[in-house]
């Protein structure tokens, strides 16, 4: 309650549910960082608590670092504080080889290396959160998609590194990793030279989760705040 969130990301489809979980908790401030532009999905997230400020900021994470700490001090310069920071651009496609590594790893990296100019006590910062949406293909790989998997098993390194160093910046850190969940990003996605042309369908005989349901368990991690918490 009265936080102010940044969500990298938030309109995606685990996105837009954790949005809206979020805003049941009143939030002051909820800045949406996203590369799509879901009109109706922020509209219906403006409702859920009007108390609550929603802004919408079109965002690239592949953009080169310099760019993020741009668009970074414009939302620093309005808020004045920023409580949280959650990462949650990513894609499943391991045609898409240098996309993948830049959506999923280099573009949470540079975001997160961009917010520390604003929260390290080094520089007289305050501290800060951050919340990386990871996988658990992270340490259980779907060994058909070997870049997505290892893109994911890089954030869980990066978060627990992020964890450990706390106690010299003043950020902290954790990583939600969800299960198979049924979103669009896994209903049609290519293998790596094409090793399982129907990995969608396999995938989809395991056991899923809704995207209401990991909404509902991430936010309770996000309640939790574990310092190198690997949910």
């Amino acid at each position: 309650k009265g936080k102010n969130v940044i969500f990298v990301a938030g309109l995606g489809d685990i996105g837009l549910d954790t949005s809206k979980e979020l805003l049941t908790r009143e939030l002051k401030n909820l800045v949406i960082m996203d590369v799509r532009e879901n009109t109706e999905g922020l509209c219906a997230l403006k409702e859920i608590c009007p108390e609550t400020k929603v802004t919408f900021i079109k965002y690239d994470v592949t953009v080169p670092l310099d760019e993020s700490k741009k668009v970074l001090k414009k939302i620093f310069d309005k808020l004045k504080t920023v409580d949280i920071l959650i990462n949650g651009a990513g894609i499943l496609d391991d045609h898409k080889i240098e996309a993948t590594i830049a959506v999923n790893y280099t573009g949470l990296v540079n975001t997160t290396t961009a917010i520390m100019e604003f929260w390290d006590k080094r520089c007289g910062g305050p501290g800060g959160i951050i919340c990386n949406i990871g996988s658990v293909t992270g340490f259980n790989a779907i060994y058909q998609v070997p870049v997505y998997s290892g893109s994911k098993a890089a954030v869980v390194n990066f978060t627990s590194s992020l964890a450990k160093l706390a106690g010299i910046t003043g950020v902290t850190a954790y990583s939600v990793n969800p299960g198979i969940t049924r979103t669009t990003l896994v209903q049609k996605f290519n293998s790596w030279l094409d090793v399982e042309p129907d990995v969608a369908e396999l995938l989809l005989e395991h056991p899923t989760q809704s995207t209401k349901e990991c909404a509902e368990n991430f936010v309770k991690a996000i309640e939790k705040n574990k310092n190198g918490g690997l949910w």
